[in-house]
């Protein structure tokens, strides 16, 4: 007579485990897929011109990451910059960035990085680009 176990087995925990980790496993990989099919029509790459490129760098080389956000990323000291071309446009950005520090009452002051105008025309270039990312509307409001 063979005796039925109403309990879970070491047999039965090693089957789970092995299937569950082949199923995520095969779902993860299924997620990598989807992403880097996906990629190519949301990050706006046929737009990058050498004005991107340069502007850029000028936002790695003034570390504009250690104070704000770009589509997420960043620091939240200050504003998020990923929709600030459409919010604000070219023009008020390098008037702001000019404009620097504003010594304004209780506000933190963002440095003067004395960029001239190709620099600024650049960086606008660059946060222009920016906007036009497919971020899934991120970020959720218009203010950043």
């Amino acid at each position: 007579m063979s005796q039925v176990s109403s309990g879970f087995t070491k047999q039965m925990a090693r089957n789970m485990f092995y299937g569950g980790s082949v199923f995520f496993a095969l779902l993860f990989a299924a997620l990598v897929f989807h992403t880097e099919r996906r990629i190519p029509e949301r990050s706006n790459a046929q737009a990058i011109t050498p004005a991107v490129v340069a502007g850029k760098k000028i936002w790695e080389t003034r570390n504009c990451i250690g104070c704000h956000t770009l589509l997420g990323e960043g620091a939240y000291f200050a504003p998020e910059l990923g929709n600030v071309y459409p919010r604000r446009g070219g023009d008020f950005i390098k008037a702001w960035m000019k404009a620097q520090p504003t010594h304004s009452p209780g506000r933190r002051q963002m440095p003067q990085f004395n960029l001239n105008d190709q620099e600024l025309d650049d960086l606008v270039e660059f946060l222009k680009w920016t906007s036009q990312i497919n971020t899934e509307k991120w970020p959720p409001n218009i203010e950043g």
